[in-house]
Parts: C-alpha cells; structure tokens; sequence
C-alpha cells in the first residue's frame, strides 16, 4: 500500500491534500505515511503526517473505550457488571506511558533538555520499533493464514482492509477537499 496508494493518488490525479489524508488514514505507520506522503508531495507528506499524528493522540481514547466495551461484554456474559478492577486489567498500559512521557516532555521539561535528548531518543524509537516489526515479521505465517479456518481470517483482513482504503479516501475527501471548511494551506 505504501507504494502502491501514492501511484493511485497520482493516476486518479487526487489532490495532494486529500492523498496525503488518504495516506495518513489507511497506513498503519507514521514512517510510511511520511515515505508514501513524500512519494506524492510535501503537502501530501504534511497532510497524511497531521493524520497519522491525530490517530496517534486518539489511540488513547480508543483503547479506554474499548476496555469498557470488552469489560461490558465479558460482563453480560457471565451475568455480572463491569467493575474498575476489569476495565484496568482490560486496558492497555502502553497509552498510560505515552501520557506520561508527553506530559513530562511538553511541560515538564525546559526547551534545551528537549532538544538535547530528542536524537537518542528517536534512534531507541527506530531500533524498538524495528525489533517489534522484526519479531511480528517472524511469528507471521501467511501459510497458515491462508489455510487456517477454510482461508477465512485472510479473507476477513483483505475485506477490512479494502473497506478502510475505500473509507479513508472517502472521509480524506470529504474532510480535505474544502466543501465544508477551507482547507490549511500546507506549504
């Protein structure tokens, strides 16, 4: 998709601003919607960045809304209410972490800190998330995927995933093409 969605954007002639929302909505990484976006334009770069960016910060809000789903429907199940004590064991702590350290390095700490530690810190981000994308990459079996359950899990994530292209680009438009707002100017 990284390769092929800008090569789309460009032969449909999709606006940069809409392509790079499209980018930023559909792709699973910030790394590859700045590779994709840069593919098509830097305004497309910016835009799917400011995206990607927004789903980012909302990651927190889904997760929590989430564990209270799961923790309702487990609940119903077994015929007994969701306490705190469930939706806590439910809900992912990473986002908790990201608060945190978001917090610390928008208002904790001066400017010149920031900038000192912000190059490490990048290169420890790259490194982790390339081990986690390598470890993923080695546990996945497209084999067994394919063959598990008559094909149907393959089946379902090709679905899913066509239908979130398909929206994404739908919603870029919507939002992106200036018919209820102008749109930024990004330069």
């Amino acid at each position: 998709m990284m390769v092929l969605m800008p090569w789309i954007a460009k032969a449909f002639q999709i606006p940069d601003l809409v392509a790079g929302a499209w980018l930023g909505g559909t792709l699973d990484t910030s790394g590859s919607v700045v590779a994709a976006g840069a593919l098509i334009s830097e305004v497309a770069m910016k835009a799917g960045v400011i995206v990607k960016f927004s789903q980012n910060v909302l990651i927190g809000v889904a997760a929590f809304l989430i564990s209270i789903w799961w923790a309702v429907k487990k609940g119903s199940e077994q015929g007994e209410r969701p306490s705190a004590r469930i939706i806590w064991q439910r809900f992912p702590k990473f986002v908790l972490g990201f608060v945190v350290a978001s917090v610390v390095f928008s208002f904790l700490l001066d400017d010149a800190t920031v900038s000192a530690t912000k190059g490490t810190l990048s290169a420890l981000r790259v490194v982790w998330f390339g081990l986690a994308f390598t470890s993923i990459g080695l546990e996945t079996r497209f084999g067994e995927l394919v063959n598990m359950d008559g094909g149907r899990p393959a089946a379902a994530f090709l679905l899913a995933q066509s239908a979130n292209v398909a929206w994404s680009l739908l919603l870029a438009y919507i939002l992106f093409r200036g018919n209820f707002f102008t749109p930024a100017k990004l330069q």
